[in-house]
């Protein structure tokens, strides 16, 4: 397994992405979603991405069933904190806290069955709280042995760099694909790039999307997230559809999948850009590691954003009222 770096934190260049197993979207299968952290494992992952509001909390205490009694320096555990939520779905909040992060992180070492977090994320800023305030709270835990890194998730390059002045920070988690390529183009890139801070890419394969194997919005189950997704409702779902059928026509001529070319764009934009996709099923995870085979020269690499420019895609890519959440 090939490695790449978030900051001093080594990790596999594919993690895998772990909210599905437990949230979002439908067909929950615990004992399978183990079979595929092990297999994981088993194949070189070793990074593990998960969230305490996934479930909510019961995403952590799945990984925490998987990992117990394995060897620790196996594996590389990445959380985050910050969404509080409500008895109902759509009742969420942000808290940044000084106070919050310390009772976070306590709860996310229990659930996961551990000593120390590898790599904790701040998962939304919250407006309430200074972001030095709570980067000085996760410094603490740092000191205390509790975290080894920290990171951030969807923070604009202000904020980073306000951040990355009190404490380091080694990685930025934001959503990153073919067809959500802001990045690229809010300077997001280009400031890890010169901090030296890795990227970590979640929902490198467009939700499934970019996957082809979805083609009518019946496809997804009515407790489905995307059944609420702007990207997926209307005239978006068709014109979203053309998108993925000009990639799987690419990726047939290179002898691929769809997501296998689509994870492989995503690791030649950066050598510090980690791809995180998530799957519960062993045989989907195998097929994203083979994006690992996939060499794409320059010609590669234009072809694809030729049909993929910056903004291509039809929708936001969450409803309105969680937009306002990103890029603070």
């Amino acid at each position: 397994m090939r490695t790449r770096n978030l900051g001093n934190l080594t990790v596999s260049a594919l993690g895998l992405g772990c909210m599905g197993m437990s949230e979002f979207y439908a067909g929950r299968d615990d004992a399978e979603s183990l079979r595929t952290i092990d297999r994981a494992l088993e194949l070189g992952i070793t990074l593990l991405d998960t969230a305490d509001m996934y479930g909510p909390y019961t995403n952590e205490e799945l990984l925490g069933q998987a990992l117990r009694g394995r060897q620790r320096d196996k594996f590389v555990l990445a959380t985050k904190f910050g969404i509080v939520r409500g008895p109902r779905p759509q009742d969420r909040g942000f808290d940044g806290s000084p106070a919050h992060v310390k009772r976070s992180i306590d709860g996310s070492l229990k659930r996961l069955g551990v000593d120390y977090v590898d790599l904790y994320q701040y998962h939304r800023v919250d407006p309430k709280t200074a972001i030095e305030d709570t980067v000085g709270a996760l410094a603490d835990l740092v000191k205390a042995g509790k975290v080894r890194y920290i990171g951030l998730s969807e923070v604009n390059a202000t904020t980073l760099r306000r951040a990355h002045s009190v404490s380091p920070i080694s990685s930025v988690q934001s959503e990153y694909s073919l067809w959500t390529r802001d990045a690229e183009v809010d300077g997001m890139l280009e400031t890890c790039r010169e901090l030296g801070i890795g990227f970590l890419a979640y929902s490198p394969l467009g939700r499934g999307f970019l996957t082809g194997q979805i083609n009518k919005f019946e496809d997804f189950d009515e407790d489905d997230y995307r059944r609420l997704s702007p990207r997926f409702q209307g005239e978006n779902f068709q014109r979203n559809l053309d998108l993925v059928t000009r990639l799987r026509a690419v990726a047939q001529a290179q002898g691929a999948s769809a997501s296998q070319l689509a994870l492989a764009w995503v690791m030649a934009k950066s050598p510090q850009v980690v791809p995180i996709p998530g799957t519960k099923r062993q045989k989907y995870l195998e097929e994203n590691l083979k994006s690992l085979e996939l060499t794409l020269n320059p010609a590669d690499i234009a072809e694809l954003e030729a049909a993929f420019p910056v903004g291509v895609a039809w929708g936001p890519r969450y409803p309105e009222a969680m937009m306002g959440s990103l890029g603070r």
